[in-house]
């Protein structure tokens, strides 16, 4: 019973320290990009996988019962509204940006083929 009881344990830590290490990564991201659409894609990005890997991790130490129910349905619940408002953010700050342009790059799709050819993706390279 004890081998089992260890094996849980490093599950639980494994979970845990993935779960963490993608926060800092969240953490050195949103400092590192410049444009405020970049930033909040890998805040939402790390607070989605983050979070989940560190509840699934409790949820493995717990063993089941109601709590593991209950850190269940928070999972339910972030995977369903921490893309929704990223989205929601992320179209207020595209209607609202005036300098938008400024940081993207508008490419039509005959430009995008040329770019793909002469790259060496190929002829029907799909772009």
């Amino acid at each position: 019973m004890a081998a089992i009881e260890w094996i849980r344990f490093g599950i639980v830590i494994v979970l845990l320290v993935f779960g963490m290490s993608i926060f800092f990564l969240e953490i050195f991201g949103v400092y590192r990009f410049k444009f405020v659409l970049n930033r909040m894609q890998i805040a939402a990005t790390g607070d989605t996988l983050g979070i989940g890997l560190c509840l699934i991790g409790l949820m493995v130490a717990n063993g089941w019962d109601a709590t593991t129910a209950k850190l269940a349905l928070v999972i339910v619940f972030l995977w369903c509204a921490s893309p929704v408002s990223s989205h929601m953010i992320a179209r207020l700050e595209y209607t609202t940006d005036q300098t938008l342009l400024e940081n993207c790059r508008m490419v039509s799709m005959e430009e995008a083929e040329k770019e793909a050819v002469r790259k060496g993706d190929g002829e029907d390279a799909d772009i």
